[in-house]
């Protein structure tokens, strides 16, 4: 089993241990928090049998038996703690968004490489088994005309938020908002399958502290138009729709998930399917980290960080305008 230490206490760090235990590829060696956060982390190694937490960054960062760190704190964040534990030697895996710009996710890139570290950035449905069902069928489809891409669903934290509660998420100082927090789904499938777009435009609406709550992205390229829509002001059904000359492929429900997937072209029969196998959307994800790791694929590695790189470009060409 591959060793990996877990920082963070926060909301996805549930979903992140049960799926790193469920793949059956990592160990869960310890759960790293704050000095305000330990009772968290105690209760969340004792929710799921990890026999030891700490708070001593530096206790992790020099012990030989940890393998990966996965970072689950907050967006603003990532850049640091990714660093530290790549010039400790440790293999990273990064929650979305990679980084807060471009600078700091080529640093971490280029440190991972020259070092030949493993450095991953954990976009859950870049992993599943639809999105690869995905990639094969889109040759089908013809030329490509439009993509639509919708990631919309009334945030848990926006009424707080709507009374001047102002969790991390909403924090345009901690890079929170639409577009990075839910968003960067729908990107991250789009440029793995067409890479860059030539131009990009973001509107978006904001809130009474100039966070984004919801917007669209406009990826332009050379022959068709994606549009990006993401919302935590709001909810809408959510999808992921590619339209080409013969037909369209269909990905119903949240773009982090890649759910059912629906081929219709013409003059065929309709095909509906999901071959994805675990309820838990970050399960897939693991299992495809620790399979790198293990079988030394190194050049999957370096095709990750390109499209993470190509992801943070756009995001940091949308923010900039």
């Amino acid at each position: 089993m591959i060793n990996i230490a877990v920082l963070g206490t926060g909301k996805i760090i549930p979903e992140a241990i049960e799926a790193i235990q469920a793949s059956k590829k990592f160990n869960v060696a310890v759960i790293w928090a704050r000095p305000h956060s330990r009772d968290k982390a105690q209760s969340l190694a004792e929710k799921f049998h990890v026999d030891r937490i700490s708070t001593d960054l530096n206790e992790i960062l020099n012990d030989a038996a940890i393998d990966f760190a996965y970072i689950g704190l907050v967006n603003s964040v990532h850049f640091e703690y990714a660093k530290k534990f790549l010039d400790a030697g440790k293999n990273v895996i990064v929650e979305k968004p990679f980084t807060v710009n471009f600078s700091q996710a080529k640093e971490l890139a280029d440190l991972a490489i020259s070092k030949k570290l493993y450095l991953f950035e954990a976009i859950t449905n870049l992993h599943t088994p639809n999105f690869f069902a995905v990639q094969s069928a889109i040759k089908s489809l013809g030329d490509v005309k439009f993509i639509q891409a919708n990631f919309s669903q009334y945030s848990s934290r926006y009424d707080d938020y709507k009374a001047g509660n102002v969790a991390p998420a909403f924090n345009p100082q901690m890079y929170g908002g639409a577009l990075r927090d839910l968003n960067v789904y729908n990107i991250n499938p789009i440029v793995k399958l067409f890479g860059l777009p030539k131009k990009i435009n973001y509107t978006a609406n904001f809130g009474f502290n100039g966070v984004d709550t919801s917007g669209i992205l406009i990826l332009a390229y050379e022959n068709f138009i994606a549009s990006c829509i993401a919302a935590k002001d709001s909810a809408s059904p959510s999808y992921f729709l590619i339209q080409g000359e013969n037909g369209y492929i269909k990905v119903d429900g949240t773009p982090n998930i890649f759910g059912n997937v629906e081929i219709n072209l013409r003059g065929e029969d309709v095909k509906i399917f999901n071959e994805n196998k675990f309820e838990n959307r970050m399960v897939h994800e693991f299992i495809d980290f620790g399979k790198i790791f293990e079988e030394k694929v190194y050049s999957a590695v370096e095709r990750g960080l390109q499209t993470s790189l190509d992801v943070i470009k756009i995001l940091e060409m949308a923010t900039s305008k």
